[in-house]
């Protein structure tokens, strides 16, 4: 006898098509039987060992989070509730450029300082791994939910090239190459870039054509941080699409937002740009959270010329008065690369987590306010705040649109992304939101999308652009990492005030089978594994 029947349930099965009612068999990890309409048929009911009445119960595919910070988080943290109460069941980590393999000794201490805003020190993980296949092998010792991996071109170039601002020498591209090659044949299903970090935003175009080219002959995808969300950010999309087009690779592009100023309601024309490139016979994704203000460390927004050379570097620099100075005048007058090309508005930067817990009183205030408070002009804030913290605060930046973000979700090639930092005793809610707000909000209240279009979105599309054949659509045969919600209740709980708040309406998350969240409680299910990528 099968081990679980999901009774009358209606299912919206990740196709984008009308939901049906059924009863959901589950066996040894994948679904085994659909029988539609069951009861009213009169029909035989499927019978296993135990019985879930579904009953005003939407069942979906699990949900695939295309833009995770995860990567040190599900190691830490086996509860892991922040993703697996939303009905997460798979996460897309090594973002950005920047993650933990393929590494060495040196550059992992280089890379755990860099990002230690995104990902903590550190200091509690035991980093027993150097390759992405290691570290794919770590994951499967058993985590909360399953994650694909992506190499970090970033780290790939910390590791061959360093942290300086140059071109790539000929056999140091050759060993880019090579590093890229062997984290595709061990696992990784692409590879990321940050364009507005060090030391991935030094790489020019031809070499990250180069680097593309290795993952398109694995089947692989490309997702660029790129260039620019601000002033440039058109020409950075365009420029994005003209190098994947020319390396033959397909691209998905990370939390493809339209922010600061010069961009309000400009997201049509974004989506005239990528429907041209569409039309043309591009293979373009995007994934996008469905909030208006973005994440990321406030060093980030420092000019590229600072933080040539890795933090340390970054840390002199910043306690040099002279070399201060011309930092914040790039940052405060012309528009520093690292924050999109747009002069720093400090009174939107909200200080969202730190690393020393005796800085905690700028949790949850804007530079400019914690500046008022102490009476000084904010960036003697903001570098004194960097240099206490040795560069490990994370900001939130409010500088989005929400007519931009509404445009950009309804689009064919949308995919949902948390972008979700975990670190810091404020975090932004997407972390531990994005998916209830999409069908709580963005659904139910909204009417943005419908409940069908909204969960294809966020199932049988980012499936599809990871290759999977098996997860992403509720189907005989298919791995059962289903999702039951209560499309009525469900919703977001976090908020700006609450970050931590876990969603409502969501009572049941299934990993590979097994319930990770059952009567909307976590289970002490690790039932997720690393997803590796299936060859083209």
């Amino acid at each position: 006898m099968e081990e679980l029947v999901i009774r009358d349930a209606d299912v919206v099965d990740g196709s984008g098509e009308p939901s049906y009612r059924a009863d959901v068999v589950v066996d040894g990890g994948r679904i085994v039987s659909i029988v539609k309409e069951a009861a009213a048929a009169g029909c035989q009911r499927p019978k296993a060992r135990r019985e879930l009445d579904a009953e005003g119960l939407v069942l979906s595919p699990g949900f695939v989070d295309m833009h995770a910070h995860s990567d040190l988080a599900l190691l830490r943290d086996p509860d892991h509730s922040a993703k697996a109460a939303q009905g997460v069941t798979l996460e897309v980590i090594g973002q950005d450029g920047l993650s933990y393999a393929p590494v060495d000794d040196r550059t992992l201490g280089e890379v755990r300082r860099a990002i230690a805003g995104w990902n903590g020190s550190g200091d509690d993980i035991d980093f027993d791994w150097r390759t992405v296949g290691e570290y794919l092998d770590r994951l499967d010792r058993g985590i909360a939910v399953n994650a694909a991996y992506l190499v970090p071109q970033g780290t790939v170039r910390a590791l061959a090239v360093g942290w300086e601002d140059r071109e790539a020498t000929p056999r140091e591209l050759d060993r880019m190459r090579q590093l890229v090659a062997e984290g595709m044949e061990q696992g990784a299903v692409g590879m990321s870039s940050g364009l507005t970090y060090t030391p991935g935003m030094y790489a020019k175009d031809a070499e990250l054509t180069e680097l593309c080219r290795v993952v398109a002959s694995y089947g692989g995808y490309y997702c660029p941080h790129h260039r620019s969300y601000g002033a440039g950010a058109l020409e950075a999309y365009r420029e994005m699409v003209t190098l994947a087009r020319e390396a033959g690779c397909s691209l998905h592009l990370a939390h493809a937002t339209m922010n600061f100023g010069v961009n309000k309601g400009r997201a049509p024309e974004l989506l005239a740009l990528l429907d041209e490139a569409l039309a043309a016979g591009a293979d373009i994704s995007l994934d996008t959270y469905p909030y208006t203000p973005g994440c990321t460390t406030l060093a980030a927004m420092l000019p590229s010329w600072a933080s040539e050379g890795g933090p340390e570097r970054v840390i002199e620099r910043l306690a040099d008065e002279e070399t201060a100075e011309r930092i914040r005048h790039d940052l405060e007058v012309t528009g520093s690369d690292g924050c999109h090309g747009v002069p720093i508005e400090w009174d939107t930067i909200e200080i969202s987590g730190v690393g020393d817990p005796a800085l905690a009183d700028y949790v949850g205030r804007t530079v400019q306010e914690s500046a008022d408070r102490r009476g000084e002009a904010p960036w003697v804030t903001a570098r004194g705040l960097l240099l206490a913290d040795r560069l490990a605060p994370t900001i939130l930046q409010h500088v989005g649109h929400e007519e931009n973000v509404r445009a950009i979700m309804r689009h064919r090639v949308h995919t949902g992304g948390s972008d979700g930092i975990l670190q810091g005793a404020k975090p932004h809610p997407r972390a531990y939101g994005t998916f209830p707000h999409y069908l709580g909000h963005y659904v139910r209240e909204l009417g943005v999308l419908s409940l069908e279009e909204c969960v294809a979105h966020l199932t049988s599309r980012p499936a599809a652009r990871l290759r999977l054949p098996d997860r992403g659509l509720v189907r005989e045969g298919y791995v059962a990492d289903l999702v039951l919600f209560d499309p009525v209740t469900v919703a977001a709980g976090s908020s700006f005030a609450e970050p931590r708040v876990l969603p409502t309406g969501i009572p049941y998350v299934l990993v590979d089978g097994r319930f990770v969240i059952e009567d909307g409680r976590r289970t002490d299910a690790l039932a997720g594994r690393a997803v590796r990528r299936t060859p083209a």
